[in-house]
C-alpha cells in the first residue's frame, strides 16, 4: 500500500521469508497430525514479530495495527492455523497486557512473552456464552487475600501450551462488573481441559481453561475490580481487523494456487487457463483480493492514526472473511477433483477460512454491530 512505511515494508518482506521457509513447508503435516508447529512459534520470538505492538522497553516492536494485519497476511498465506495461535499470543495476550497492565505487570510478563520463552493465551468465551461475552459466568470472589476463581473458559487457542492466560471473569453482580486477571501456570491458577477436535484451524491447538477455586494474588489483577468491560471490548477492534489479515492471506495463497494450476493442468488438449470460465473465475479472485487488501489496510491505518471504534472493525470482519470463503470455494471449484482431495492445499484453506466467519465475532455479531449503528438503534 502507498502508505506503508520503510520499515513495515522490511517487516513484510521478514515474514514473507519466514512464512515460505518455517510455515509452508510443514502446514500440511500438521495440520493431518493436529498438531503444533513448535519450534516455528518460537522463531517468531528471534525474529521479532512476538511483540508486533509491544513497547521496546521489554523487547517489542512499537508497530502497530497495520503492521500486526501486515504479519497476519503474510503468515496466513502459509499456514493459517499458525498464525491464529500467533494472533492469541501476539494481539489478545501481549496487546491486552501492553495496554491495560500496570508497569510492574508489563515488566514481569512481557519479556518472556515476546521473546517466546512463554506463550499466551486469553480466556473470554464460555462453553455457554460465545457471542454474549458479558454473559459469562466464571467467577473471581474477593476474599481479600486473595480471589477464588471458579469456572470454565471455551474455544481458548493455545489453551494447552499456555504458560500464561490473559482472563476475564465476573467480580460483581451487574452484568458489566468484569474484571481481568494475569494466570500462571507454574502457580496451578489454571488446568487445561479437553482438546477441540475442529473442522480447520487443526494445527491451531484449542481447548479448555479450567479453574476450580484458584487462589489468584491481587497483584495479578489487572486495573481496577469491575473495570474490565470497556478494555475487553476495545481489544476485540485491534483483533477483528488483524484477524481478518488472515483471510486475506488465505484469499492470496489460494489466487496463486489457481494461477498456478490453471497454467499446467490440462483439458481437450490445452491448459485450463485457456478456457474463459477459469479466465473468469480466476479474474474475479484477483479483483475481489485487491478490493480485500485495500479495504482492510485503509481501515488498519485509520486505527493507527487514532480512529478506533467497533463499527470499522466489525465491517472489516463481516466483509473480508466472507469474501475469503467465496474465492476458496472457487479455487476448489478450479481445480474440480483435485480441489476436492487433499492432494492440493485449497481444501485446507477453505475449512481454515470458515473460522474466520465465526471466532472474534461471528458475521451475525458483525451484522448487528453495523446496522445498530446505522439505525441509531440504542438498548
Amino acid at each position: 500500500m502507498w502508505f506503508f512505511t520503510d520499515e513495515e515494508k522490511e517487516l513484510q518482506r521478514v515474514c514473507r521469508d519466514f512464512a515460505r521457509n518455517e510455515l509452508a513447508p510443514f502446514a500440511e503435516k500438521h495440520d493431518t497430525d493436529e498438531t503444533f508447529n513448535m519450534d516455528a512459534f518460537r522463531k517468531m520470538g528471534e525474529i521479532g514479530v512476538l511483540g508486533i505492538t509491544a513497547s521496546p522497553d521489554f523487547g517489542g516492536a512499537g508497530m502497530g495495527c497495520t503492521a500486526a494485519t501486515l504479519v497476519m497476511e503474510e503468515f496466513g498465506k502459509a499456514c493459517a492455523s499458525s498464525t491464529l495461535s500467533y494472533l492469541a499470543h501476539a494481539i489478545l495476550t501481549i496487546n491486552n497486557i501492553e495496554n491495560n497492565a500496570s508497569p510492574e505487570q508489563k515488566e514481569k510478563y512481557l519479556p518472556k512473552l515476546i521473546s517466546g520463552e512463554h506463550i499466551g493465551c486469553m480466556g473470554m468465551s464460555e462453553p455457554e456464552y460465545g457471542s454474549d461475552a458479558l454473559g459469562m459466568q466464571t467467577k473471581a470472589e474477593n476474599k481479600g487475600d486473595h480471589y477464588l476463581l471458579n469456572g470454565t473458559k471455551m474455544w481458548i487457542t493455545n489453551a494447552q501450551y499456555a504458560d500464561i492466560a490473559y482472563v476475564y471473569a465476573r467480580t460483581g453482580k451487574n452484568k458489566k462488573d468484569i474484571s481481568t486477571f494475569i494466570l500462571e501456570k507454574d502457580k496451578g491458577h489454571f488446568s487445561f481441559g479437553k482438546p477441540i477436535h475442529k473442522m480447520g484451524m487443526r494445527a491451531s491447538p484449542t481447548g479448555e481453561l479450567i479453574f476450580d477455586n484458584a487462589k489468584i494474588p491481587p497483584q495479578n489483577r489487572v486495573g481496577e475490580e469491575n473495570q474490565s468491560t470497556y478494555h475487553m471490548l476495545k481489544n476485540l477492534d485491534i483483533e477483528r481487523i488483524t484477524i481478518s489479515g488472515i483471510s486475506v492471506g488465505i484469499a492470496q495463497a489460494c489466487l496463486d494456487q489457481c494461477v498456478k494450476y490453471a497454467g499446467e493442468r490440462k483439458q481437450f488438449g490445452k491448459t485450463i487457463g485457456s478456457f474463459q470460465m477459469i479466465q473468469r473465475m480466476i479474474a474475479e479472485m484477483a479483483a475481489e483480493v485487491g478490493m480485500m487488501r485495500s479495504f482492510i489496510y485503509q481501515v488498519a491505518y485509520e486505527f493507527d492514526q487514532g480512529n478506533h471504534g467497533p463499527v470499522q472493525a466489525a465491517k472489516v470482519k463481516l466483509a473480508i472473511p466472507k469474501l475469503a470463503t467465496k474465492i476458496a470455494l472457487d479455487a476448489i471449484q478450479v481445480h474440480g477433483g483435485y480441489g476436492y482431495s487433499r492432494e492440493f492445499p485449497v481444501e485446507r484453506m477453505m475449512r481454515d477460512n470458515k473460522l474466520m466467519e465465526i471466532g472474534a465475532g461471528t458475521n451475525e455479531i458483525m451484522i448487528l454491530i453495523i446496522a445498530k449503528n446505522l439505525l441509531s438503534i440504542t438498548e
